[in-house]
Order: C-alpha cells, then structure tokens, then sequence
C-alpha cells in the first residue's frame, strides 16, 4: 500500500533541504516569504504585527500542513520545490497526512529564545537516527522531552516527526492515540521521549503482525483517519466514474470530446447495452451520461481536467500521474460540495447562516438589457451575463478583485459596487439545483429554469461570454408580484414571501422540479466528538443534554451571558441528526411583539383585504410530519421574551412529550392539528436579564431545564487557551475565573450570572489591544450594571482585570 503515499518522497527531501540552512536561518526565511509570495499567498508569519525573522524547521513545516485549501496546499509545495530545488514531485493527494488547528500551527513563540535552537537539533538528531545512527536515541529523546516542555507542543511534536520521517515516527494525533488505545498498544497518555521511542521501535518491529497489521506508519495513519470517519467516504452514485474517467482519457493521449470520453469507458468497463440506456425522471435524462458529466465536473473543480477549451477534456499533469482511488475520489467530491455555496473570500463558520451547508438558492435574472437576448438564451439552454473586458471570472479571488478589474479596464471613475458583487455571486455563488426566474424589466416574468452547471467561460461567444447552462423550463409572460429590482442578478433566496410568490405564478404547470437532473445535497456528517471539540462542554453534559432532549424533547438551555446557549443549539442538533442538515432545523427569535400568528397562523393585511398566512411553527410541523423517520429541531432564542401562553395557545398541551400526535382543532381553520413526535424543541434563556419576568408555570412543567456553565475549566478550552501561548490571555482568564467565583457567591447574583467563556474565544490574537477592548467594552459594562449600588466593587475588579493584562 505504500505506494500511494507518493508524498512521503517530497517531505522526507524537504526535510533534509531545510536541515541544510541550520545555520543560515536568514536566506532560509527569505526563500519561504518567496514561496508565499510566487505562490500569490498572503505571508502570515508574523506575530503582534511584526514578521518573523527566524523560523524553526517544525512550524515551516505547518505551513503547508493545517487547515488550508488542497489547491493553496499544493501551490506552495510547487514553489517550494522551485526555490529549494527539490527533485521529487509534488503530491497530487495527501492520504495519510495528519494537518494541525490553525489556531495551533506555530511550534515557537514570538520571543522563542532557546526553543528555536531546540528545535532545530531535534531535527537534525530525528534525521540522522531514522536514517544512519541509532546511537543518537539517547540524545534524541533528551531534545524530545526539552521540545515538549515548551507551552503548546506535545503532541504536535509528534506530527512534525512524522512529516520529516513517515516511515521511522509515529503521528501521535487523537485519531492515531484512539485507534492505538482501543488495540491496546498505547496507553494514551503523553509520552517521554523515552517512552516515545520505544513505542516507535515496538510498532516497527510489530510490522505486518496480527497485532499491528500494516506495512507502514503512513499506512496506519491513514486507515485510522478513513475508519474513524466514514463520513468521508461518500457513497454517491457518480463516484464510480472518475477513475474510469481519468482511465479513457489517459488510452485517448490524455484529450479527448465528452462522446469519445463516454465510448471509451464504455469499452474499458465492458458496459452493456442495458447499463448505457438507462434513464432518469421524467425527462429521460441518459443516466450514464449523466453521472460521467458529474465525475468530469468535480474533477475539473480539483485541478485533474482541464476544461478552457470548449467540448474537449484534457487531462491536467496532477490528472496524468494521479492514482485514483475510493478515498480520494471521495475526498474530492466532499471538498466540492464543502465548496458549494461558499464565499471564497470569507472561510468563517457561521452557526445561524449555515454559511458551509448547501442549498438551493432563488435567483431573479435579467436576459440582456430589456431581455433582448432571452430568445437566444431560452433556446441554446443557457443564462449568460457582460462585463466580458475583464474575462474568465473564476480568475478573480474576490470581489474587490473584480471591482478593481472593471475600473482599470472599462471607467476608473466608477464604482462598480453592485457590478462585482453580480459577478462574484454569477460565479461563484449559484449552484447546479438553483431556480432562476427570468424577467423584463420591473413588472413582467418571462421565464423559469434550473441552472444545471457550474459557471463556464465562453470565449467562442462573440459577447456575453460568462455562462452557465440552464434547463428553461418555462417560456412565457407572467405578472411579476410588485416591482422587481433593476440589477441583472439578484438573489432573492432570503426573500421567503417573494420566493413563495413567484413559485406561485408557475404552480398549475405540469412541469416539476424532478424533471431536472440535479446534484443530491449530501450533507456534512456531524456527531459528539465534533461537538465536543466546538463546544466547551464536557462529554457528561453532553450525555445528560442528548438524553433530556430524547426523552423530554422540549428543552431549555438557560445560563449567563456569554456560555454559548446559541452557539451551542444548533451544533447540539446536528450532534443529534448525525449530519448538518440544515433543513431539518429552524431557528426563531421570540420577542414581545411575537404572537400566535406568527408561530402558528393568522390573518395578514395585502392590497385587496386579508389572508390566512401559516406561520413558522406550523409549516416546520408539516415538513417534519411527511419525514416522521427523521427528527426535527426547532429552536428558540431568548424564549422567555415573548408572551408563551398568547404565543404557544392551544400547543401549550400539543408539545408535551407525551401528547405529541394527539389532535386539537386550531383557532384559525377547522382543521385537526397535532405536532409531531420527531420534534424537538431547544429553547435559549439568558438567567442574567432583570428585565423578564418570570417563565409560566405550565410552560415550565413541560421543559427540561438545562444550566449551561462557562467553560473555562473544560479539556476544550484548556488546549484553545493551550494553543493562543498568550501568558497575558491566560492571567485575563484566572482573573475571570476569580471574577465568577465572587458573582456566584454574592447573594444579589448568583452562578447564573457568571461570565461565560465566549467573550475570549475565536480570536484573531491575543495583543494588548484586543485583550483591553474585551475588558472595556465587554465586561466592565456588565459589572457596573451588575453592581450598579456597589461602585466600589466595582473599581475593585476593574482594577484586577486591568492588572491581569499589564
């Protein structure tokens, strides 16, 4: 198996190369800022503002292995070989490889005095016992045990090791500890260099045993990474194809059209007549065809075929040499559907917009000015967009990119805002499966279609050459509802009432949205352990949590400012799903204005009088009643701000976990309505607001109530604080800890208003700055309204607090 992790050859070559510049550690620096920068990369090694001007072999090596894009992975390997002279090629995949945290990707301090010369020993002393003299084991496992003395090293270290010698050192990350432990080869407690080298040559000599089955360490790594994960096999249909794809092109001299591509397979594969014929929906869409065009999209998207000339298929030098396996072919589909739907300019996470969940989105579209070029796009199966003088838009990294573009090749004196923001979102927001209504002008609706590629750049086209192809299914002249926008492209998808009314207009066609072939969404897999690593929170909460939830299924996540409740709430329900499925998740927001109309359904003013409109609540219960095999969540922020009995109404009953499926007739209609057993409901209530008044009893009767603590004293945060190496974060946050000690004893107050751990995480960095803003605006605020009658309390601690971050 050995033979697949082709990237072995390069690390070990680059390690012994950096070995070299041990003692020129200037021209070493300089040659990785001009990899960064021939790489088109931003240069981040720098701390508090001020670049590096020495870099230990380890921290270089994290470079390129932690939580960046394989396409920037690889683009910096390629400018290291360059400017290094490396021989070997650069990977085409990384099986095997264990990455670091991004927020732990540095070995060294900003003032790293003697870790720096530790660390650059260790690596020459791991080099040459793995390669020539065992007689260095003694010296090696006293740098081991000096290395992992430093703050936010320990089992890292051992990840270094392993990418300078994959074949002498074991990675020792908690998916190798896991694996290791439940054979009973370790112990999972960290190592001394000692013990760590032991544990090495035992397994080396253990090789191809019953109790260690496997050739190699970067074999282990990588069948411990792919069994503790089997979400990262996907088992879509079309995954089949792309080693076959990769197969026929390379017999056709690497370049061939789609239909020689298709007949190849088919004789390679020796497909029968019976497996080329078949169809799918409605529109008899050829399914073999079908599935290839899908392999070829998401292998052109990884960089193995290169589509710029229309109607041919070239294999790019990684499509060439690669070796296409399962896991890989996997790995490249869910990195692409990680893709879809995702600003390339921004990587966040966003837990209330679900930034890195696909789905459909609803687009409004103008065919050429005053739809003068619909006729022509209607009937070549397309949509296509101008702005052709700044060319293939996929060449822009962001929108300021293109903004800028337009301005030195069109008018300087414009803006463009607007411009590059329909640019952007043409190219790169819309996915195969979005709906598209077209239009003319304000008022009319001249069509409905399906975009059913990704964004192709046609230069065959004499203009209009930005495209993607579009099954139209419908052509006609419809009323638009209202006025609708002048852009050439909006996206209307947050729009829901608008959304609702332009599917309306098409509602009695017998054309569906079946009939269109299109990508199945395969959500991101989601379970404890990711939970817990997001979460602050320890697995004995989590079990506890999980198992009210289950057996109350109405439950409350109550506890100071700052604990996380809405952070937590929806990761919570992922955990529970198993996947990010967003649409099996809805969050509200109750207020004093919130009624029953709201949640359930009222009447609602238009133009010509009153209608009956379903609210949020309602039309959840109706989706999830029709997928009773899967559960539902909806969540509650702040729910103790609405009035709950004029909100909930007659649901006061219908949600108690054991009236769930029991009808009641509903206030508005004469209709039975009952709520389903596969809902859950995660309510949130912030225990430090004087300002609400106190839960009804009958609704507290049919809630668990869940205290959610801060996290300072979880395994989760101490590896955060761990890897921020911030002496001054961590004398802020014994401060705090001191802090919530004094409110939880203070009888006006009490635990439920501690300061929770959120206010301190997901920072950018921990300068002086950024700490004394925290402290400032965050939290001396809430202690004058805390103590608001004992000023001298208060300048007690924010004396304290400011003294922490001296």
């Amino acid at each position: 198996m050995d033979s697949i992790f082709t990237w072995t050859d390069l690390y070990q070559e680059l390690a012994d190369k950096v070995l070299s510049f041990k003692n020129d550690r200037t021209a070493f620096v300089k040659l990785v800022e001009k990899s960064y920068k021939d790489a088109n990369l931003e240069y981040k090694l720098y701390w508090d503002n001020h670049y590096f001007t020495d870099l230990d072999p380890f921290t270089f090596f994290g470079t390129f292995n932690k939580g960046i894009a394989d396409k920037n992975r690889k683009e910096l390997l390629r400018q290291y070989k360059n400017n290094f002279g490396l021989t070997n090629d650069v990977p085409s995949e990384f099986t095997g490889i264990p990455v670091l945290n991004n927020m732990r990707a540095w070995f060294m301090a900003d003032d790293p005095g003697e870790q720096m010369e530790t660390y650059w020993n260790l690596l020459e002393t791991a080099i040459k016992y793995a390669d020539e003299d065992k007689s260095l084991g003694s010296k090696f496992e006293e740098l081991f045990d000096k290395a992992v003395s430093f703050e936010g090293t320990r089992w890292n270290l051992t990840m270094g090791l392993f990418w300078i010698r994959p074949f002498s050192f074991i990675n020792l990350d908690g998916t190798n500890r896991d694996k290791l432990k439940a054979d009973g080869l370790f112990n999972g407690e960290f190592p001394t260099g000692k013990e760590y080298l032991r544990l090495c040559n035992d397994l080396l000599s253990q090789m191809d045993s019953d109790s260690f089955p496997y050739s190699s360490f970067p074999e282990f790594s990588s069948q411990s990474w792919l069994a503790s994960s089997p979400e990262k096999l996907s088992n879509a249909v079309f995954l089949k194809w792309f080693a076959p794809l990769i197969k026929a092109l390379r017999d056709l001299g690497g370049s061939a059209t789609p239909q020689e591509a298709r007949k190849k397979i088919i004789e390679n594969e020796k497909l029968s007549e019976v497996d080329i014929s078949q169809t799918r929906g409605k529109s008899n869409v050829n399914k073999f065809e079908n599935e290839v065009a899908w392999a070829r999209n998401y292998l052109v998207k990884d960089g193995y075929i290169d589509n710029s000339v229309k109607g041919i298929w070239t294999l790019t030098d990684a499509g060439k040499t690669v070796e296409m396996t399962q896991e890989l072919a996997s790995s490249i589909f869910l990195n692409g559907v990680k893709r879809n739907g995702k600003d390339k300019s921004d990587d966040s996470d966003d837990v209330l917009t679900d930034k890195n969940i696909s789905k459909v989105r609803y687009w409004v579209y103008s065919p050429g000015r005053n739809a003068e070029r619909w006729d022509e796009f209607y009937n070549a199966g397309i949509m296509a967009i101008g702005w052709d003088k700044i060319g293939d838009l996929s060449t822009y990294e962001s929108k300021e990119a293109m903004k800028q573009a337009m301005k030195a090749k069109i008018d300087p004196n414009r803006p463009y805002k607007m411009a590059a923001h329909a640019t952007w979102q043409f190219a790169n927001e819309m996915n195969p499966g979005d709906i598209v209504y077209a239009k003319k002008g304000m008022h009319v609706v001249i069509g409905r279609g399906v975009v059913e590629s990704e964004y192709i750049y046609d230069p065959s086209r004499n203009d209009f050459v930005n495209t993607r192809k579009v099954k139209w299914t419908h052509k006609g002249e419809w009323e638009h509802p209202g006025q609708a926008a002048m852009k050439t492209l909006t996206n209307i998808t947050s729009y829901t009432e608008y959304v609702e009314q332009l599917k309306a207009l098409f509602d009695n066609d017998d054309v569906e949205d079946d009939d269109i072939e299109k990508e199945e969404i395969e959500y991101p897999v989601y379970d404890e352990e990711k939970f817990l690593k997001e979460v602050y929170m320890d697995k004995q909460q989590y079990d506890t949590l999980t198992g009210l939830i289950r057996t109350k299924k109405n439950v409350i996540l109550q506890g100071a400012p700052g604990v996380g409740k809405t952070f937590a709430a929806k990761r919570l329900a992922y955990s529970m799903m198993g996947v990010m499925d967003k649409e099996r998740v809805m969050m509200v927001q109750f207020h004093q204005s919130y009624s029953y109309e709201d949640f359930i359904m009222g009447f609602r003013p238009t133009e010509t009088g009153f209608t009956l409109k379903k609210g949020a609540f309602y039309d959840f219960c109706k989706i999830a009643e029709i997928d009773s095999e899967n559960d539902y969540f909806f969540i509650i922020d702040e729910i103790n701000r609405g009035n709950l009995s004029k909100i909930f109404g007659e649901l006061f009953m219908l949600i108690e976990n054991d009236k769930r499926g029991v009808e009641l007739k509903l206030l508005y209609v004469d209709e039975k309505f009952s709520v389903p057993k596969n809902i859950y409901i995660i309510g949130m209530m912030n225990t430090a607001d004087r300002s609400l008044a106190m839960m009804d009893y009958a609704l507290r009767r049919r809630f668990a109530f869940f205290d959610m603590k801060p996290g300072f004293d979880t395994e989760g945060f101490k590896e955060y604080k761990e890897s921020l190496n911030s002496p001054k974060f961590n004398s802020l946050i014994a401060c705090v800890e001191r802090l919530n000690e004094a409110i939880k004893n203070d009888d006006s107050l009490g635990e439920g208003f501690c300061i929770g751990h959120s206010y301190f995480c997901n920072l950018e960095d921990t300068s002086d700055q950024t700490l004394e803003w925290i402290v400032d605006y965050e939290l001396i605020p809430l202690l004058k309204e805390y103590w608001f009658d004992e000023p001298d309390k208060v300048r007690n601690w924010i004396s304290n607090l400011g003294s922490s971050i001296k």
